[in-house]
């Protein structure tokens, strides 16, 4: 079984490992290696600039399409993958739930992780990242450990699995959701006990050789792209990094300054952000709840400021039903084909 790992000391890894996401994201099999690779390679700069490859470029296939798997619902985790290649897919975020077990495990064996590899393989898809949200600003402290505890059991069985990220969230005071918005989210109280939980959640990636990469959220404590930078600079993690969801990022009356918004959460977050989320909202002042394509978010401009700041990682779909996954497909590698087609022509 995969059971907590043991806390002792390994030397800090170099702030710049994780300059380009997409090695992390696409390696799939061989993720664990890619990662060992490069956290051993020399000193590069972070800045959008560096990671940005030169103009004229075509770079629209900087991005892999994927999904939360557990959008196709199947009897088996093979079928399930297999159904998301024969969709046009590339890659997926799997939850636990997906092979069998619940979202957050006590244990997973052995056999189901090998499977899990070997189904993956088999299907000729990469998992992206591994599901391992739980309410980190809970109020209950037993709460936020027994998250802690199985956060760890995931992280352990990521390497085997040819999983590098994990991804997670801030959480919120509510007790009944984590994805609920609570008067004391803002509390100087919930932001120690969130930022506390997720210092111990960096170490135990640190450990197991993972990415953890948080979600901004509107519902949640860290609910802007300013209060996630604070938080990064905190914690001071190589492990710690950023899954950007523009539909999640917008507060009571912020729509009308969308593209300053993306504009400011890109320059706050663009280095550290390792995944990409892609759905769609219809208002703001909460999650986003539609499928991307079917309502206001600007994709030309979400996907440029990813090309722009060195984004090379997997853009997956969620929020929507497993009838709008071609649609949503076809709208998304519509939109990449005419970045590339604008990335191609000279510069005036």
């Amino acid at each position: 079984m995969f059971n907590p790992i043991s806390h002792h000391h390994v030397p800090g890894s170099r702030r710049h490992f994780l300059r380009r996401a997409g090695v992390l994201a696409a390696g799939g099999a061989l993720a664990p290696s890619l990662l060992a690779n490069a956290m051993s390679t020399s000193p590069i700069g972070n800045s959008p600039a560096s990671r940005s490859k030169p103009s004229g470029a075509k770079e629209a296939a900087f991005l892999q399409i994927g999904i939360l798997l557990g959008t196709f619902v199947r009897p088996t985790l093979r079928e399930r993958l297999d159904t998301a290649k024969s969709r046009g897919l590339e890659c997926v975020q799997v939850s636990m739930d997906c092979a069998g077990l619940s979202e957050m495990p006590d244990q997973i064996s052995s056999d189901l992780v090998d499977r899990i590899r070997s189904d993956a393989a088999s299907s000729g898809i990469t998992i992206a990242a591994v599901q391992g949200t739980f309410n980190m600003a809970h109020p209950d402290a037993d709460h936020r450990q027994t998250g802690l505890r199985r956060l760890r059991v995931i992280a352990e069985a990521c390497p085997r699995m040819g999983a590098s990220m994990i991804h997670i969230c801030s959480g919120t005071r509510s007790r009944e959701s984590m994805w609920r918005r609570h008067p004391d989210n803002n509390s100087p109280a919930a932001w120690l006990d969130m930022a506390a939980c997720m210092r111990e959640a960096a170490e135990i990636a640190r450990q197991s050789g993972t990415l953890l990469a948080f979600e901004p959220e509107v519902n949640n404590v860290v609910d802007s792209a300013q209060k996630a930078r604070r938080l990064l600079d905190e914690i001071a993690s190589t492990h710690l990094k950023v899954t950007i969801d523009p539909a999640n990022i917008f507060h009571t009356g912020e729509l009308p300054r969308m593209r300053e918004i993306l504009d400011e959460a890109f320059d706050l977050l663009g280095k550290d952000i390792v995944m990409a989320h892609a759905k769609d909202l219809d208002h703001d002042g909460d999650a986003g709840h539609k499928a991307a394509g079917q309502g206001r978010l600007d994709y030309d401009h979400y996907l440029k400021l990813l090309h722009t700041h060195g984004f090379r990682g997997p853009l997956l779909l969620h929020g929507l039903s497993e009838a709008q996954v071609p649609g949503c497909v076809a709208f998304l590698r519509e939109k990449l084909r005419r970045l590339e087609s604008a990335l191609a022509q000279p510069a005036k």
